[in-house]
């Protein structure tokens, strides 16, 4: 039985014996008549899509460690796939708080190009090669509007728009703002770059065709990068601060020149432009060798001239290989961002000043990060030792939000995180493939 509620909401209840199936169908029309299914035609969608996802996940490859937690990963990024176009949304959600009550709400219903290598990476390796392919081209013809620049992030279509604005509305646990839109859209961040001739340079490693017209894109990027890398930008975790030379942002312009050379070599972008390639390449190793180590920290330091602040984007130095696992300072920076940022399993981003108010949990992906750190360095007791908790931490169903409280276990931030279970799937590939090798 079923009426319609005093506040114009629909109520109704009804009893299910055991062993008994309930059908419950919500059907909306706008603007046009309303069509309601047979019961029959329900149950064939329904078992339809029952049949797709048994058999979409029954050919999963993945055979390492944690293959269970691999596997809810797969599928929550399945589901945040934008059927079509391609796209993977960052999460489906706006505005959840990433501290209860505090001004840190985004909205993340967009796609970002900095979670494009490792989409590729992940896609690729677990198998997915349809996903792999749809999401690469999905973000070159995006890119065109704005190429040779590239945009931090896109709506799901390929538009480049995303204002943003407050909405008049409390928010979950009375958290305001409320936004619509993504103000980070027009900031400089320049390690995007990077994260896209990473993404070419797997696409392309596993034989995958880059034609000419993008390889020759692609070269123009590369030489925009030559030109930014000596400039301030806002950084991977898009501060709302005075721009910085953050050494992520050195680094991954480090990575997108050596790629560039790399696919140059290959023969996927013209040959002309790699001896600038490797020229520039070079001196943003110098800079980073020279003014983003700190000696008081023995680590690299969260932006150049920094002696007291380290940032958990450090670690991605050993998972995008700027040094070989033998180096002293890549080990010695994993264990001053271990040491200065880690709550238990749980790492936070960075500890100094972002333009805004309040504070914010610890960063899970962070926390995969370290583990992937760690066992690319071969010090895999440790790297599995951090693994386990963190798969603990997940909910009921194998999901995880962006951030949590260190302190209560509490789930913060935009639910699911697409870039969490990219580094869950990320840490278990590093450490299954270290220990094969």
């Amino acid at each position: 039985e079923a009426a319609l509620g005093p506040d114009g909401g629909i109520r109704g209840r009804f009893a299910v014996s055991d062993g008994g199936r309930a059908l419950l169908v919500l059907v909306a029309a706008h603007q046009e008549p309303l069509v309601l299914p047979p019961r029959d035609e329900v149950e064939r969608r329904l078992d339809g899509t029952v049949a797709f996802w048994r058999r979409w996940s029954s050919s999963m490859t993945y055979q390492g460690p944690w293959a269970a937690a691999v596997a809810r990963s797969e599928l929550a990024l399945k589901l945040l796939v934008h059927a079509p176009t391609g796209a993977i949304v960052a999460a489906p959600t706006t505005s959840l708080p990433e501290a209860l009550g505090g001004e840190r709400n985004w909205d993340y219903r967009y796609c970002w190009i900095r979670d494009s290598a490792f989409t590729i990476d992940a896609m690729m390796r677990l198998g997915r090669l349809e996903e792999a392919h749809a999401f690469f081209w999905w973000f070159m013809h995006a890119s065109k509007l704005t190429q040779p620049r590239l945009q931090v992030l896109y709506e799901l279509d390929g538009g480049n728009r995303a204002p943003e604005r407050e909405l008049p509305l409390d928010g979950y646990c009375g958290s305001r703002p409320v936004r619509v839109g993504n103000g980070a859209v027009g900031q400089q961040q320049l390690d995007i770059y990077g994260d896209l001739f990473q993404a070419a340079w797997l696409y392309g490693c596993e034989g995958h065709e880059i034609d000419r017209d993008t390889g020759r894109e692609l070269a123009k990027v590369a030489d925009l990068v030559c030109r930014l890398w000596r400039q301030p930008d806002s950084g991977i975790w898009e501060v709302r601060s005075a721009p910085k030379h953050f050494t992520h942002s050195k680094v991954m312009c480090w990575v997108a020149l050596d790629r560039a050379r790399r696919l140059a070599e290959a023969g996927i972008l013209p040959a002309a432009g790699a001896e600038r390639w490797d020229r520039e390449a070079r001196e943003i190793r110098t800079f980073i060798e020279t003014h983003c180590w700190s000696d008081r920290l023995q680590s690299y330091a969260r932006f150049a001239g920094a002696d007291d602040e380290v940032d958990a984007s450090l670690l991605l130095m050993a998972v995008m290989s700027y040094h070989n696992a033998a180096e002293p300072r890549l080990g010695r920076t994993i264990d001053a961002v271990r040491r200065l940022l880690a709550h238990g399993p749980f790492v936070q981003r960075y500890s100094g000043e972002d333009g805004l108010q309040g504070r914010e949990g610890a960063f899970i992906t962070c926390s995969f990060w370290l583990v992937e750190a760690l066992a690319r360095i071969g010090r895999h007791d440790e790297a599995a030792a951090l693994m386990e908790p963190l798969l603990a931490h997940a909910n009921d169903v194998g999901l995880y939000s962006e951030e949590v409280d260190p302190s209560t276990g509490t789930f913060l931030g935009n639910f699911p995180q697409g870039l969490v279970h990219l580094a869950l799937v990320g840490a278990a590939l590093a450490f299954a493939e270290d220990r094969r090798s």
